[in-house]
């Protein structure tokens, strides 16, 4: 993981997660000491991984954690005093949040911190494809709109279209899309 936030009330505890966290782990590692500064930071970046060690004195650290949770893809591993493990556990966990009981054993963490870099290396491989796939139907609306285009003002059929397209992409060795959007700027207004 690239980067790593500690949200943690206490030096001693922030030390104490570094200490555990080695270099070869995170190359950034960052910390706050409540969650209003937690969530002001989070808008300016975001995290791959956020540790929040509970309770915190701005609030318990459930709700921050399922927030982070919801709202980026950074995973969260939240610690939480024993007595409470249960409760917090059962409203955390359907936001994919990883909740790990004090006091904490370095195995069991570890364990924690190996499952978060498995999620949100899943999660990114699933982010990274579905901007491909994004892509893909803007290309496809932008080539679409040029056909309409070439229809329109010059009386082509949509096979037609579809061929001038195909054909000019690989005389220009383009893409549809930049042949598309050519087509796009010379006749936007003209119809």
């Amino acid at each position: 993981m690239e980067s790593v936030l500690i949200v943690s009330p206490t030096d001693k505890s922030i030390a104490s997660f570094r200490d555990i966290l080695s270099p070869s782990f995170c190359q950034t590692l960052v910390s706050t000491k409540s969650c209003s500064e937690t969530r002001q930071l989070l808008q300016q970046r975001s995290f791959d991984l956020v540790i929040i060690n509970a309770p915190l004195r701005d609030e318990s650290g459930e709700d921050l954690s399922s927030y982070i949770a919801s709202n980026d893809i950074s995973q969260v591993i939240l610690v939480v005093n024993s007595e409470h493990y249960d409760e917090i556990s059962a409203k955390t966990e359907d936001f994919g949040v990883i909740t790990v009981s004090k006091p904490i054993s370095k195995s069991i963490f570890w364990s924690a911190l190996k499952m978060a870099k498995a999620s949100h290396n899943r999660l990114k491989a699933l982010q990274n494809e579905n901007h491909k796939l994004m892509k893909k139907i803007e290309d496809i609306r932008i080539v679409d709109r040029a056909k309409c285009m070439l229809i329109s003002c010059l009386n082509m059929s949509e096979n037609e279209a579809h061929r001038y397209i195909e054909k000019k992409a690989m005389d220009d060795r383009s893409t549809k899309r930049k042949v598309a959007e050519e087509i796009l700027e010379t006749y936007d207004g003209k119809s």
